[in-house]
């Protein structure tokens, strides 16, 4: 299956970082520029490099062998570490976790990787301090709520939490002002469009054109909700096992909860969305399942706007498939 000279796993972290290749076996360099600039000279002609997207530590190697022409792939941990339960393997090291990489990349089809341009990369960047901004925001209002309960607050503390709170306010304002201006530069038809649709407001809408590319990095939409992992999960065997329906947990998780949180909206606005989550319910199954098929008719719908270059429109979408 694999068509490469020769295919290499790599295992990251945050000093090191350990390779095991096909034929030249296990070696390891150093996590920063030197090592990569030692382990792409000593990289044959015409290999794949795989490594599991770990964050802030695979991007740097990532980034550093794509632009030196070097063929990668980054694949989600959570398939590495199936593969490696289903070997029954029994020892857990930084090198029998390369290896395993490097064996799953040479029995598996393994998506390729694509650098993400500067603006990609300061989007996300800025959606990671929105998020962490955000959590700290809603941490500081329960804070000022438990000290009002008390009866008798601190006047100082109390003052102290309202002006963090206030700062926290301007610092998410900022930053959405700037992922805003960022997308607009070369997206601005495409958020317009998306916008359009009933229920994906104007934060999802970012998130989807900053992670797809515009939606260039997928060809049809179901590669798209693959990737996103908003396709429901049934667990059925025999008789007797009849497990609740769930979302894929393999997949984009942020854009996974902002499109389940857009499903609420849209099932009462959105007129296709509602059908599905109306049909669904009268079937007898579960809500969270009907929310999880509304967000996955939202990811369609977004994407056949995209694509298509048309606005909205009611009676169009309502006739794409289910």
């Amino acid at each position: 299956m694999n068509k490469y000279k020769e295919t290499f796993g790599v295992d990251i972290s945050k000093d090191v970082f350990d390779v095991y290749g096909s034929c030249e076996g296990h070696n390891q360099y150093k996590n920063d520029e030197s090592g990569f600039k030692k382990f792409l000279k000593e990289l044959p002609e015409g290999s794949l490099v795989v490594m599991e997207a770990t964050g802030y530590y695979h991007y740097r190697l990532a980034q550093f062998l794509y632009k030196n022409g070097v063929i990668v792939s980054v694949v989600n941990p959570l398939s590495i570490k199936r593969f490696i339960q289903m070997k029954l393997a029994k020892v857990k090291t930084d090198k029998s976790d390369a290896k395993a990489i490097c064996e799953y990349a040479l029995i598996n089809e393994v998506p390729l990787y694509n650098a993400l341009t500067d603006t990609q990369s300061e989007c996300l960047q800025l959606f990671r301090l929105l998020d962490t901004y955000l959590k700290h925001r809603t941490a500081t209002k329960n804070k000022i709520h438990g000290e009002v309960v008390l009866g008798v607050p601190s006047k100082f503390v109390y003052r102290s939490l309202i002006r963090n709170k206030k700062q926290l306010n301007k610092e998410v304002a900022a930053i959405e002002s700037k992922i805003l201006s960022l997308v607009k530069e070369d997206q601005q038809e495409q958020l317009t469009l998306l916008t359009s649709i009933p229920g994906i407001g104007q934060k999802t809408a970012l998130f989807l054109i900053v992670v797809t590319d515009g939606f260039s990095k997928f060809e049809n939409a179901s590669q798209l909700c693959s990737y996103v992992g908003i396709t429901p999960t049934i667990r059925e065997s025999g008789s007797s096992v009849r497990g609740r329906a769930r979302i894929s947990k393999v997949g984009n998780r942020k854009l996974r909860n902002l499109l389940f949180l857009c499903s609420f909206n849209a099932c009462k606005h959105n007129k296709a969305c509602k059908e599905v989550y109306e049909r669904i319910v009268n079937k007898g199954k579960s809500k969270k399942l009907a929310l999880i098929a509304v967000a996955n008719k939202l990811l369609k719908q977004s994407f056949a706007i995209a694509k298509s270059g048309r606005p909205y429109d009611e009676t169009y979408v309502s006739i794409l498939p289910r």
